[in-house]
């Protein structure tokens, strides 16, 4: 008879094959990760994922090298084949353990500098088909070196190119929402899949280059550190990067917050009072004021989360949260270039308007531009096509959109932002003080009354500009339009949250 307190050889076996591949059992390579500042995979997975839901796929794989390494250096230093993946529930406590299941999926570099291996592959693979079968959201840690060209083991494949990874990566795209998280160096193939999520947060420490150092230098393209390539400040300017996170600490909690946008609503809101609106706007339309300020006090409290801010300024696009409802907004922001909307700004505002199409997120557009950018340098940055391409985004947004004109809504800018035409949204409506017409105020009064203005010169011209502007303001204020039935209403500004609510239902 066996004692009850006794552990089966096997079972010890087995537990002891676990410990390997944990933190405990890898000091050295902890104490180096930790001397940087960095956390390990699973000090991440730990901090990511809800207390004891965490089911661990493939976690005694190890790199395919057995014909050159023995097995217990294997198991000590290639844990995992360098990737942790599973399922877990992520945010259980606010939206309930049935929209909390997610695709976990992250990149070890302790383990051969994160690179993709043969049965790294084949457990993200994995991964991946799980999330396609049961419409799971995925999020990613993309920390890794590329392509690993040591997997000895492995002659059954000339370039390894056949195989799924950015396929079905790629094929999720407005099926599930895929979140990147970067720490450190991402190169190569690591950053393929980095640059393909949904949503893009990265540390200021990271470095995003599609390929590394050794390939650089390889193809005659000179020699650099791997710091040279790819750093954290230059996409952010470029849009590579969505989220900038101070650390791994940091970016994990941006990570679960992002999950939320995609997870419904939450129950537990507040919002600042809404007569703070009638005072951000200045009497005088020729001064600015803080758009942010304006959607912080709109939106729930703590619950507007911008995206890519140092691209494409013109427009600010982010998540917020009106009564607890996710919602996508997009706003001009009149402090750069008056809010007019150039290239950049339109191609960043078009790629948000189909992300939250692709996940049925509502949209509330806050207008208030003189157009778009206009001239010889907008036009060498293709404006054409990415300013055609916001019609394209809005014309085809499946989920409610509501336009608020705070201002100026001129051109074909404000349709743009209106989802391509007055009619897009599910309501339309203007603060008092919007102003409306084909173009801006002063460019129409140039073009349009050229010939009186030249007849004139200095102050009897200055003071014929100026009635004339004035003449046009009136005849194009927010109630001459919704006179005219060209947008459904004006609003005091205090309403704008219920008239939000009201008009696509989210009660």
């Amino acid at each position: 008879m066996s004692d009850k307190n006794s552990v089966h050889k096997s079972i010890s076996s087995f537990q002891h094959r676990v410990e390997q591949s944990l933190d405990e059992n890898r000091t050295v390579d902890v104490e180096k990760r930790h001397s940087k500042g960095y956390r390990t995979a699973r000090e991440n997975l730990g901090d990511l994922v809800d207390a004891d839901s965490f089911i661990e796929y493939g976690q005694f794989a190890v790199a395919a090298q057995r014909n050159r390494r023995s097995e217990e250096d294997l198991k000590a230093k290639t844990a995992a084949d360098g990737v942790i993946t599973g399922l877990a529930r992520i945010n259980a406590d606010l939206f309930g353990s049935g929209q909390a299941q997610a695709v976990v999926i992250i990149n070890d570099y302790m383990t051969l500098a994160g690179t993709q291996g043969f049965f790294h592959h084949k457990k993200i693979d994995r991964m991946l088909e799980v999330a396609t079968e049961k419409t799971l959201p995925v999020i990613m840690y993309t920390e890794g070196g590329g392509g690993r060209p040591g997997d000895t083991d492995v002659t059954t494949q000339i370039a390894g190119l056949d195989i799924t990874t950015w396929l079905v990566w790629s094929q999720l795209a407005g099926v599930v929402p895929r979140i990147a998280v970067n720490n450190g160096y991402c190169f190569a193939g690591n950053a393929a899949l980095f640059g393909g999520a949904d949503i893009r947060i990265a540390t200021q420490s990271s470095c995003i280059g599609m390929a590394g150092p050794a390939m650089i230098e390889g193809g005659g393209l000179g020699s650099f550190k791997p710091e040279q390539i790819g750093p954290a400040e230059v996409h952010t300017k470029n849009g590579v990067i969505d989220i900038l996170a101070a650390d791994e600490v940091e970016a994990t909690a941006l990570a679960k917050q992002v999950l939320g946008y995609f997870q419904g609503r939450v129950g537990d809101w507040s919002a600042a009072d809404q007569s703070l609106l009638q005072g951000i706007m200045p009497e005088d339309r020729r001064y600015t004021y803080d758009i942010r300020k304006l959607v912080n006090v709109l939106a729930d409290k703590g619950s507007f989360l911008e995206l890519q801010p140092e691209y494409g300024t013109t427009i600010i696009i982010g998540f917020v949260r009106i009564e607890g409802h996710p919602c996508g907004l997009i706003a001009n922001d009149n402090r750069v270039l008056g809010g007019a909307i150039d290239g950049d700004s339109a191609a960043k505002a078009a790629g948000f308007l189909r992300l939250c199409s692709q996940f049925a997120l509502p949209v509330v557009s806050l207008c208030d531009t003189p157009g778009f950018m206009v001239g010889p340098a907008s036009e060498e940055s293709g404006a054409a096509r990415k300013m055609a391409d916001l019609f394209t985004a809005g014309a085809n947004l499946s989920s409610p959109l509501v336009c608020i004109f705070l201002r100026k809504a001129y051109g074909l800018g404000a349709m743009g932002m209106a989802g391509s035409s007055f009619k897009k949204p599910a309501y339309s409506a203007a603060w008092p003080m919007g102003e409306f017409g084909g173009m801006g105020l002063e460019g129409a009064v140039k073009l349009g009354f050229k010939k009186e203005l030249e007849e004139l010169e200095g102050e009897a011209r200055e003071a014929l500009f100026n009635e004339l502007v004035a003449k046009m303001y009136e005849s194009g204020r927010a109630a001459e339009a919704a006179a005219f039935l060209e947008i459904d209403g004006v609003i005091n500004p205090q309403d704008t949250r219920a008239v939000i609510v009201n008009s696509i239902g989210l009660h």
